[in-house]
Order: structure tokens, then C-alpha cells, then sequence
């Protein structure tokens, strides 16, 4: 496993922890002044990281975040695209995020961006 795939897993790892567990791994994959940028949401730290994936885990119960594709990456930047799944086995959201990566392979900063999200 490359350290691409690696920051790529603790990030979901953190999208996809429970209330307990959520504010570790945040802290696993993000360094601690990180930066997530996305069209819904403008964060940093692990605090704001942390109330922004458990505001998005309310609004989505049940959901898992899951990688779509492959991860790629170079030199401090990795990219890769995921999906919110539903417990029907549907994707109703799906986007790619682009993370810079300190020297420790936690993430500094996401930029995300939306590509499929429901009508409203």
C-alpha cells in the first residue's frame, strides 16, 4: 500500500466513524490546523472537521462514504473520488477531493468538489 492509499483510507475512516470514534480518527487523518474545502463547507482544525463530518453524517444516516476509482497521487497530493451509499445499495452523491499531505502522511488540506448530488 502506497502512503496515497493509506491517507486516502484514514480519511474515510474518518467520514465513516461513529460519534465515538470520530473525533480519534480525525485526528488520525488530518493534521491539526488541516483545511476541508469544499462547496458546502470551509473548515479547519480538528474541532470544525469534526462538526462538519458529523453534521454530514446527521444528514445522512446509514450512508457510508466509499472510494470510487482508483487513488492517485504525487509528490504531497493525492486525489480520488468516492461515494455516499445509501443502505439500499444506492449513491445518491458522489465526488472527487484533492488532499495535500504533510510529511507525516496526514492530510493538510481537501478540496472537494460535488459531482452527482440529488435534486431538491
Amino acid at each position: 500500500m502506497t502512503s496515497y492509499d493509506a491517507a486516502a483510507q484514514r480519511y474515510f475512516a474518518a467520514w465513516n466513524a461513529g460519534p465515538d470514534e470520530l473525533g480519534k480518527a480525525v485526528a488520525t487523518a488530518f493534521t491539526e490546523d488541516a483545511t476541508y474545502t469544499d462547496p458546502l463547507a470551509d473548515v479547519r482544525g480538528h474541532e470544525q472537521l469534526t462538526a462538519a463530518i458529523a453534521g454530514a453524517r446527521q444528514q445522512f444516516p446509514g450512508f457510508v462514504f466509499r472510494p470510487l476509482g482508483a487513488v492517485d497521487g504525487h509528490h504531497a497530493l493525492v486525489r480520488f473520488g468516492w461515494e455516499l451509499v445509501a443502505p439500499d445499495g444506492s449513491a445518491p452523491v458522489a465526488g472527487f477531493d484533492v488532499a495535500s499531505l504533510a510529511e507525516d502522511g496526514r492530510i493538510t488540506s481537501v478540496s472537494g468538489f460535488l459531482d452527482r448530488v440529488p435534486a431538491v
